[in-house]
């Protein structure tokens, strides 16, 4: 049985301690050792595993997505695969070449083996909470691999109110037909009918935590997941023109409980005091406006993981 699923079932029998809160490590260090550090401290390394790092390559035009020399000693230290799918809105990564030449003018490719998951083709994996979505559409090429590090960018998003690992899990290795999918809640499995087919909001995030759950029990025990707070514009790195980055640069949490992770850097933009450079206003109305954080509620709700946590400061 997951851990998130002993934790619920303890809460539900009365008998959660405090003890049992998700671990979330943190470090306010920014940099590619710090990542490595971060990454081993969750105690489930990928030795011997074919290993996906699932980011996102950024749109063409905003200069905020993680960058290759932040990332580069994480790829090389696990031996892993850059992984990404085609999104389903017109822009630099809506085809395969056009989405290619990002990639390569991101320099991504100059760091480590780059793998188009939906390039060839797309698959079904199981989903548990079908309430929306019957099941979650990915690129086939994700058999390729049995240990994905879910390695996002934390920042604003325009629809999901905020991104974090739960969107990377469901939005980023979903297919551009998947994306349609999880969009809609279900309505349409065609990418050219995404916008024809948007569903009401609350409906979507829940779509989202569903989509999640299913890449997290397809790696089971061999997925872990990591947030880097910088660069935190209120726009998500799909976005070409991007807003202003109002927000100083924060640190990097991980866990292998994505919704403790996502809901602990939450919390730090939500608890911040505001000060000269550092306005975190603009972000907590984002995710307000779009009722964010009902995708960690649901997300927890669904058995995921936890909305408890304990912070593990590796700077101490």
């Amino acid at each position: 049985m997951k851990r998130s699923s002993i934790i619920l079932l303890a809460s539900a029998l009365g008998i959660l301690s405090a003890s049992a809160d998700s671990k979330v490590y943190m470090t306010r260090e920014i940099s590619p050792e710090s990542l490595v550090r971060i990454y081993k401290a969750l105690g489930r390394p990928a030795d011997g595993h074919r290993v996906a790092v699932k980011i996102s390559t950024g749109e063409a035009g905003n200069p905020n997505y993680l960058k290759p020399t932040l990332i580069g000693a994480l790829l090389d230290t696990v031996h892993g695969t850059i992984v990404e799918c085609n999104t389903a809105y017109a822009g630099k990564r809506n085809t395969v070449e056009a989405h290619w030449q990002t990639i390569h003018e991101h320099g991504f490719d100059s760091i480590a083996p780059v793998d188009l998951m939906d390039e060839e083709g797309q698959m079904r994996i199981p989903v548990r909470d079908r309430r929306h979505i019957r099941y979650d559409i990915v690129g086939d090429h994700l058999p390729r691999y049995d240990y994905m590090i879910n390695l996002a960018h934390f920042k604003g998003h325009a629809m999901g109110g905020y991104g974090g690992v739960l969107k990377n899990a469901s939005i980023g290795v979903a297919s551009a037909d998947g994306k349609a999918y999880i969009h809609s809640a279900g309505a349409t499995d065609k990418a050219e009918e995404i916008w024809q087919n948007i569903a009401e909001q609350d409906l979507f995030l829940e779509s989202m935590a569903a989509a999640a759950q299913g890449v997290d029990d397809y790696f089971g025990e061999n997925i872990v997941y990591i947030n880097v707070m910088n660069n935190m514009s209120v726009d998500c790195d799909c976005a070409a023109h991007p807003s202003e980055v109002l927000l100083k640069d924060y640190g990097i949490l991980a866990s292998t409980d994505p919704v403790a992770l996502d809901k602990a850097c939450v919390d730090i933009i939500f608890n911040m005091q505001a000060s000269e450079g550092n306005d975190n206003a603009p972000l907590i109305e984002r995710i307000n406006s779009r009722h964010g954080l009902h995708t960690i509620d649901h997300a927890a709700a669904i058995g995921l993981g936890s909305l408890d946590y304990e912070i593990i400061n590796l700077d101490k």
